[in-house]
């Protein structure tokens, strides 16, 4: 079998107004927005979460008889792409990545939750349990009288969720879903993550009674299928951030001066950002590649090599970008107001999330070589 695989890129007059559309809208908010709310508790304006609910980016995923906008989860690309070049920090990549778990698992039983969450509720997934990625302990399962006890850790968006889809150990994978306003008052506990722009929480599970729980064959599926999709939009959202790393360094390169002369015009800083923009213009390739493949069906050897490829170049790009924006910028560039800290925050958080890129080149080695 050709190692080069699948090569379908499509990118229609639909998507192509989405994204002008979001870089627009993300454009006017610019990382002023972002640097807002660095410090406060307030981990995102509530104004903005309207004014996305307001334009149907929640529910991008779903189709129309649902509450939602009928344009598959490949049309949300364009949105995080343009979200992550201003380093916008919302609940909707956790609310996107919520609802596909459940529609993926049981959408007619879920139907009233994925309404409301099409409707502007927040939605995460909470999945972690350990404190090390290799650990097998579980703790999150049902009890006896069908409630659920147990603990998760760094769960995104925990604090502005209105909905928990909690993993469980139940004989077989099992997912359960939990209001937060039934939870108790110190259930949810903050953590710090070095990207100030995201933020997650512990969330302590004591007795909670679920609003809804799915178990059946289709659940380990699902779960698989919200792992790829999960980092397929985390490389959207790091491929504009990359780019928009790349826009800060070309700015400082064209206007700072040393020994009279501008830094641009030395070969050893023009070498690297030269390899940001062809990296940048590879992960929007793959990126694009994998929203033109994924669908609504259960994904496929295609679908997983194109996620995985994407995660792997996008992030690993960005880490790139941010590390030169920080370096070329000198001392100033590891400064709190320096706009390079940002990137190269994001990129160390970026990183981590569904697998960093030696984890997924680890899975493409066998689905490309051995399949």
């Amino acid at each position: 079998m050709s190692v080069i695989g699948n090569t379908a890129l499509r990118f229609d007059d639909e998507q192509a107004m989405l994204l002008d559309y979001a870089r627009s809208f993300c454009a006017d908010k610019g990382l002023a927005e972002a640097r807002l709310h660095l410090e406060s508790e307030q981990a995102h304006d509530v104004s903005l979460w309207q004014e996305i609910v307001a334009m149907g980016w929640t529910g991008i995923g779903l189709p129309e008889s649902a509450g939602g906008a009928g344009l598959g989860i490949g049309a949300a690309v364009p949105v995080l792409e343009s979200m992550g070049r201003v380093l916008m920090g919302t609940p909707l990549m956790s609310s996107l990545l919520a609802v596909q778990l459940l529609v993926r698992a049981d959408a007619t039983a879920a139907a009233a939750i994925l309404q409301s969450i099409a409707a502007g509720e927040v939605a995460t997934v909470a999945q972690l349990e350990a404190s090390g990625w290799a650990s097998s302990e579980v703790t999150a399962q049902l009890d006896e009288n069908g409630r659920v006890q147990g603990h998760k850790r760094m769960v995104m968006d925990a604090a502005q969720a209105r909905w928990l889809v909690v993993t469980l150990d139940h004989e077989q994978a099992a997912l359960a879903v939990i209001d937060t306003q039934s939870l108790a008052a110190d259930a949810i506990r903050p953590r710090q993550l070095i990207d100030l722009t995201h933020r997650a929480a512990d969330v302590l599970l004591e007795d909670v009674e679920p609003a809804l729980v799915i178990t059946g064959d289709g659940v380990p599926g699902a779960l698989r299928d919200y792992t790829l999709l999960g980092a397929l939009l985390v490389a959207a959202e790091s491929t504009g951030a990359a780019a928009a790393a790349l826009d800060t360094i070309i700015d400082y390169l064209k206007t700072r001066k040393q020994f009279d002369k501008l830094i641009g015009s030395y070969q050893a800083l023009k070498h690297p950002a030269v390899d940001i923009l062809n990296n940048v213009d590879s992960s929007r390739s793959f990126i694009y590649h994998a929203a033109t493949l994924v669908g609504d069906g259960v994904l496929g050897r295609d679908q997983e090599i194109a996620c995985r490829m994407a995660k792997a170049q996008a992030t690993e790009t960005l880490k790139f970008a941010g590390d030169r924006a920080v370096q070329f910028h000198g001392g100033m560039g590891f400064s709190w107001e320096c706009d390079a800290q940002l990137f190269i925050r994001r990129a160390q958080w970026a990183q981590q999330q569904f697998g960093d890129a030696q984890h997924h080149r680890k899975y493409l080695a066998d689905l490309l070589l051995n399949s």
